[in-house]
């Protein structure tokens, strides 16, 4: 039984991660889990979850990660971690090589070049999160996906690869202005839901479970509902690639120092 964890690493404490975990079931692979916390991912493996309570940031402690997908697994061991967060074996100080050969392939048109990391973002949160997975075996992986490891990965590129669309999708509650200028909020509610509806067919297509495992969307959804349903989505999209590269259909973009993993195709 094969499981891959993802997370969706905020830069910064005061915001909430999205997480997710998968396993690999005689039927095909399984949604075991999202939250859009640490706290509530932990809290679900500890059946003390709170229905409606505010997603709120924390620093990540691996240790307690890995301690909840066990129990989520029913002792279990998870075999690859998914994030999406700037990662290398040396320090980061600015762009890498990862975000160089991601932008060059997917920037431009495509519209999913990467941003650029820098000293103090993702800083602390990254080093906390690298450390801490190797230091429990799990070390970072750029050219091989072989378990137990680690592996950056980045859901913009992922998505135009799932989707097979010629540009960046227009996903991303923060921006539904700049998506559609001339429309009205609800309107662009209702556009945000369609693209959003779209991506979870597409990964329910290759994790069962997804479609019952994101809430209802609903017209009344505050805007911290929606921001947490949109983490969630790229947890899930973490876990894919996961999934990808342990099944030897994604590619590493960077070098030894540092590598972005990419779904090849539709896989």
């Amino acid at each position: 039984m094969r499981s891959v964890l993802g997370i969706d690493a905020a830069w910064t404490v005061t915001q909430p991660s999205g997480i997710a975990l998968a396993v690999n079931r005689s039927d095909g692979w399984q949604l075991a889990a999202v939250e859009p916390s640490y706290s509530d991912f932990e809290g679900l493996a500890d059946s003390q979850i709170a229905v409606g309570r505010r997603p709120v940031g924390s620093t990540p402690e691996p240790s307690t990660l890995l301690k909840a997908s066990s129990s989520l697994l029913r002792d279990g061991k998870v075999d690859l971690v998914a994030i999406d967060i700037p990662l290398a074996r040396t320090p980061i100080c600015g762009r890498r090589a990862a975000d160089n050969a991601v932008s060059k392939v997917y920037g431009g048109k495509k519209k999913c070049g990467t941003h650029s990391p820098t000293k103090t973002r993702p800083g602390e949160i990254s080093r906390v999160l690298q450390e801490g997975f190797a230091a429990r075996g799990y070390p970072l992986l750029t050219q091989t996906a072989i378990p137990p490891g680690l592996i950056e990965v980045y859901p913009h590129p992922a998505l135009l690869e799932l989707a097979q669309e010629p540009e960046r999708l227009p996903y991303k509650i923060a921006k539904v202005r700049n998506y559609w200028p001339s429309c009205s909020p609800d309107e662009r509610r209702l556009r945000l839901f369609e693209q959003w509806t779209k991506i979870r067919e597409l990964l329910e297509g290759r994790v069962k479970g997804v479609k019952s495992a994101l809430p209802e969307l609903r017209a009344d959804m505050s805007g911290t509902e929606l921001k947490a349903y949109e983490d969630m989505l790229d947890a899930i999209v973490c876990v894919w690639v996961g999934i990808c590269a342990l099944d030897g259909h994604a590619t590493p973009f960077g070098d030894r120092d540092s590598a972005i993993w990419i779904p090849a195709g539709a896989w």
